[in-house]
């Protein structure tokens, strides 16, 4: 069989995928644009795609058996049409848990911490003009005690809230379906989440119920000194909102995700002023070099599975 990976690059150069050819032919590209997909997969017994929309045009003028998505969401695949024409879609859950907790705790230590004044004070050669040991101008704290609010207390939710637990937080989530009645954890409305919790994480699919879920009108209920970091998805923050917020207020966002990635020129997290309240990251939470070797074995088995 022919298997065809259309967007190579979104796994990273460090990955081996030697082992496919186990299976025939591979051929490897580092970036498709749509409408160069229907040609590279002419001959293509078997299709694996990050982000590359397959949708029924492609469908149409491909032989296409497999299609292996190269992560959980498959919003890039139209799934009914495929079924209509019986073609299996398989995609890979949980692989990236363990790397989305880290990054998650990551970025809320960063801010709690003052990590970017102090290295930044010692890098520059303060600390040698000083006459005491330690520098202590920007106070910073412990997670012990504070309120750690989720959204979305899923499977990364749950695993963020026994982490947090183990700081000695108070752990409050908000059910975004309203369906999750998990009784480990104290369950709030939003506006009560905001107006308490000393750090907010956010785990939640976007959706209907989820787009825009943090406003302009809702963050302001966020204490001083308040931190939010989004590792679910962009658009659940209203980032211009967001932007205008962090210039009125001391909060202070981490985010992993924006709602068009990569991210835009001139976009208004670029231009606000007060830099040291904003940490952006580029889509990395769920990239551990260990989650994306889980995610390929995942690819391999799959393809292992539907031609057994």
């Amino acid at each position: 069989m022919k298997i065809v990976f259309l967007d190579f690059d979104t796994l990273g150069c460090d990955i081996n995928i030697d082992e496919f050819k186990s299976f025939g032919e591979v051929e490897v590209y580092g970036t498709t644009k749509y409408d160069q997909t229907a040609q590279r997969l002419k001959d293509a017994d078997v299709v694996i795609t990050n982000k590359v929309v397959i949708d029924s045009n492609i469908i149409d003028n491909t032989s296409l058996k497999l299609i292996c998505v190269a992560a959980t969401g498959m919003n890039n695949i139209d799934l009914e049409y495929a079924k209509s024409k019986n073609i299996v879609v398989k995609n890979v859950k949980g692989y990236s848990t363990p790397s989305v907790v880290q990054l998650t705790f990551s970025i809320a230590l960063y801010f709690v911490q003052k990590l970017e004044y102090y290295s930044d004070y010692t890098k520059s050669g303060k600390w040698c003009e000083s006459e005491i040991f330690a520098n202590l101008d920007v106070p910073f704290y412990e997670l012990q005690g504070k309120k750690w609010g989720i959204v979305g207390l899923g499977e990364i939710g749950q695993k963020v809230a026994s982490i947090a637990k183990a700081f000695d937080c108070e752990v409050n989530y908000y059910s975004t379906s309203g369906m999750n009645y998990n009784t480990n954890y104290n369950m709030l409305d939003l506006e009560e989440l905001l107006k308490t919790s000393d750090i907010i994480s956010i785990h939640s699919p976007l959706n209907d119920m989820t787009r825009n879920l943090l406003n302009y009108t809702n963050m302001n209920l966020l204490k001083n000194g308040a931190i939010v970091v989004n590792m679910g998805r962009g658009g659940i923050i209203n980032e211009v909102d967001m932007a205008k917020l962090i210039d009125e207020k001391e909060v202070y966002f981490g985010i992993d995700v924006l709602e068009r990635e990569p991210m835009i020129q001139n976009h208004p997290l670029l231009n606000i002023r007060n830099k040291n309240q904003l940490l952006i990251t580029p889509h990395i939470g769920w990239a551990s070099i260990e989650s994306r070797k889980r995610l390929i074995d995942a690819i391999f088995n799959n393809i292992k599975e539907f031609v057994l």
